[in-house]
């Protein structure tokens, strides 16, 4: 697989919005109640990669991996945010990395992850519920540290904190 990573552009955030909702059909479709995917869900990709491409901030780094004119997969990372960001472990949090399936074990999550993060302390939450993410991240020296948080927008996934 030859894939190249990039900052992503105002033109991508179409693609990347259908990208981040096929990515997350291809995981947790079974995990989440029916009708989870409209088009609202959707809309609201589309209104967050609009902010993270046309008004970037010096504390979030975005990449994009792109193959064949593409986009295969994306990570972002940044201060902590979310459950327990007050109290949070680590002061570099990745956000979300996702690789469409067809793009996995060709090398660019590895590429990703290290692009947002490199080989720093860092922290993650990641659904119990997908073992193959957290094989990978503990390949990249994370661990949970105990702490988990089920969302009730989603109760059948139970997000569970990595730290490295």
């Amino acid at each position: 697989m030859t894939f190249t990573l990039r900052g992503p552009a105002p033109a991508d955030v179409e693609e990347l919005a259908a990208l981040h909702v096929s990515t997350w059909q291809e995981t947790y479709t079974e995990l989440l109640p029916d009708g989870f995917f409209d088009e609202a869900f959707l809309d609201g990709r589309r209104r967050m990669w609009t902010r993270l491409v046309e008004a970037p901030r010096d504390d979030v780094i975005v990449r994009v991996a792109e193959e064949d004119g593409h986009i295969i997969g994306f990570a972002v990372s940044g201060r902590p945010i979310g459950p327990f960001a007050d109290e949070a472990p680590r002061d570099r949090h990745l956000y979300m990395l996702y690789l469409a399936a067809a793009a996995h074990g060709g090398g660019a999550g590895q590429a990703l992850i290290d692009g947002v993060l490199g080989d720093g302390p860092a922290m993650l939450w990641v659904a119990k519920q997908n073992p193959r993410a957290i094989a990978f991240y503990r390949r990249n020296g994370f661990e949970f540290d105990g702490v988990e948080v089920v969302d009730e927008g989603a109760p059948s996934i139970t997000d569970a904190r990595m730290v490295r």
